[in-house]
């Protein structure tokens, strides 16, 4: 199994290092050439969403992407990737990607200061999470199945091949979200 993990910025090596731990094959997206390498998954991580969007417009990575997202291919995107994936952003910026049927609050938990660690619930599992500056998402679209709440807000989410979380599961030891973002490849590698 191969994870394509964008590398414009942002915690990607950890994504690298519990993908890996777990059996999948990394490799880093930086220019539009290496798109050329086959991948059954993408990691969209955290960092800045107005400049990571902005470097994927640049870096002419953005409609390759994109065209590869919306033809199915696996994508998870944690904290700023969740906002690279929702449709509408309130709070301030523009859609990305646009892929995912969510709506998403952009620094919703507040500035650094309110960033923040918690147990919650994944897709029934109790795990660890971690909030940098964090979204959330508002509102979902028909057919997202909510996977985690915090506090009454949606942090968690999957639509379709699509996965996406407002914390940060690979600042933790705890490979729960990560097996399952490999679960949903497998899916579709059976399909």
């Amino acid at each position: 199994m191969k994870v394509g993990m964008l590398a414009l910025q942002g915690a990607f090596t950890e994504h690298e290092d519990m993908l890996s731990r777990l059996g999948a094959e990394c490799f880093e997206i930086r220019r539009k050439q290496d798109l050329t390498r086959p991948m059954d998954g993408l990691v969209l991580p955290g960092g800045e969403s107005t400049v990571m969007g902005k470097l994927l417009r640049e870096l002419e990575l953005f409609q390759p992407l994109k065209e590869k997202i919306l033809e199915g291919l696996p994508a998870f995107g944690t904290c700023a990737g969740l906002l690279l994936l929702a449709e509408t952003i309130e709070n301030g910026g523009s859609p990305c990607f646009g892929t995912m049927p969510i709506t998403a609050v952009r620094n919703a938990y507040g500035r650094q200061l309110g960033s923040f660690q918690t147990q919650g619930a994944f897709d029934g599992r109790e795990i660890p999470m971690t909030f940098i500056r964090a979204p959330y998402v508002k509102s979902v679209g028909a057919g997202v199945e909510i996977l985690s709440e915090t506090d009454g807000r949606i942090t968690a989410a999957r639509w379709r091949n699509q996965l996406v979380t407002a914390f940060h599961p690979e600042l933790t030891k705890e490979a729960a979200v990560h097996q399952y973002f490999l679960a949903i490849i497998s899916e579709g590698m059976k399909s």
